[in-house]
């Protein structure tokens, strides 16, 4: 059975470490900061609530949980 140029493509691509190239490139920039993990019981309704409006943007709901409390942390 022939392989398609599909499957050839996908092939490479995983063959290939593109970590050189993009740093030569100076296309992209990794920026990394320090997280702690934390745990906090929220009622299943603000869940719900957090998971449809991340799902509107393609994040996940701890993503936004994260997003909001940035942005509303200094308010208080």
């Amino acid at each position: 059975m022939k392989k398609s140029s599909k499957d050839i493509q996908i092939a490479e691509f995983k063959k290939k470490d593109l970590g050189g190239d993009v740093r030569k490139s100076r296309s992209a920039m990794l920026v990394t900061t320090r997280s702690r993990p934390t745990s906090i019981l929220l009622p299943e309704a603000l869940v719900v609530k957090l998971r449809k409006k991340a799902d509107k943007r393609g994040i996940g709901y701890q993503t936004m949980l994260k997003i909001i409390l940035t942005e509303q942390v200094d308010q208080y």
